[in-house]
């Protein structure tokens, strides 16, 4: 490298660095005053991309890109790699769930997975050619019982341990860059390139499709535990629907408005506590429903985007992101700091 060129590239670190500084100081976010939030660091390189727990609440799986699988015995606190004998096929395991001890793993290119057991063994159930596009998600409902997604919005449902599916919708929406399911068993699903969004309620044999509320793409949607619909926009936007009402809006929030980090995901603990995750450690909490906003600035020394925020349960919840970061909820810490 000659000389001006190493001059050039070490300007443009500089720049970089400045303007990361600046903004980083420039957030007007109040901190929140402790950190509920506990590192764990598995030993994995992979992004981490389901969670899901048994009827015992100590033991559940984690799975994510490369094959991942791990699996805890002590409620997530240590986890214990698997490997499973699937041949030498690159696979993605993109979601996994429990009903009881009966559990589903689904992934790409196309792969279904089935433990009786706790996952004390699995075992591979073959997907037809012909299935829309690649598994994405999947719901356990009950004994042999299971509602799968596919990466362009199709929908199937098993009661006979996977022998058989049935179509819940006719046709697809399209290749999605998410889809979110109901307690109630709706579905919201995100264009590939955020520019519409589409649901469908049980009962429907078609998608609906919605324009976006704003000029910004659409990043992701869900459902919360207060009846409403959210989403989360391009430049750190967040709408909530208004209850009963899925075309009206509430206006735009900005949790962190002097910034433009990405958010990502959004879930509640509580029907009142909302946290929102986001690109570089970036976490945020409302304890008002979303009308204010705190930051957890501990959390900005994590190495990784925060992709997904799980609550198995009010006190029990976990944040998946890259690199094997997964972060762990634990409310005895939470009221120790507070107090």
């Amino acid at each position: 490298m000659n000389m001006n060129l190493f001059v050039k590239k070490l300007k443009q670190i500089l720049i970089l660095l400045v303007v990361a500084c600046f903004c980083a100081s420039c957030s007007s976010v109040p901190d929140l005053s402790y950190n509920p939030w506990r590192t764990i660091a598995l030993p994995t390189d992979a992004r981490l991309l389901s969670i899901d727990f048994t009827d015992d609440p100590n033991h559940g799986w984690v799975v994510g890109s490369k094959s991942t699988l791990f699996e805890t015995q002590d409620g997530g606190n240590t986890w214990q790699e698997r490997t499973l004998e699937l041949g030498e096929e690159k696979l993605s395991f993109t979601s996994v769930s429990f009903n009881g001890q009966e559990g589903w793993i689904v992934g790409e290119p196309s792969i279904l997975l089935h433990t009786e057991d706790g996952g004390g063994s699995w075992s591979r159930i073959p997907l037809s050619t012909k299935l829309p596009g690649s598994p994405q998600a999947i719901v356990a409902l009950g004994s042999h019982q299971a509602e799968m997604t596919t990466n362009v919005g199709a929908i199937y449902k098993t009661t006979d341990n996977a022998k058989t599916w049935s179509a819940l919708v006719e046709g697809a929406v399209g290749v999605v860059r998410n889809i979110a399911r109901s307690d109630n068993g709706e579905y919201v699903a995100v264009s590939s390139r955020g520019n519409f969004y589409s649901t469908w309620t049980p009962g429907d044999r078609t998608w609906r499709p919605h324009e976006r509320t704003s000029s910004r793409r659409l990043q992701n949607m869900g459902f919360g535990k207060d009846g409403r619909r959210w989403l989360i926009a391009r430049g750190g936007q967040i709408q909530f629907s208004a209850p009963e009402a899925e075309e009206d809006w509430d206006d735009i929030l900005y949790p962190e408005p002097s910034t433009s980090w990405g958010l990502l995901d959004v879930a509640y603990r509580t029907p009142a506590e909302i946290w929102v995750s986001g690109g570089s450690g970036n976490l945020l909490v409302s304890f008002d429903g979303g009308q204010t906003w705190e930051k957890d600035r501990d959390i900005e020394e994590v190495p990784s985007n925060l992709y997904d925020i799980i609550f198995t349960q009010d006190d029990r919840g976990f944040i998946l992101g890259d690199r094997g970061y997964l972060l762990k909820y634990e409310p005895d810490m939470a009221a120790t700091q507070a107090a």
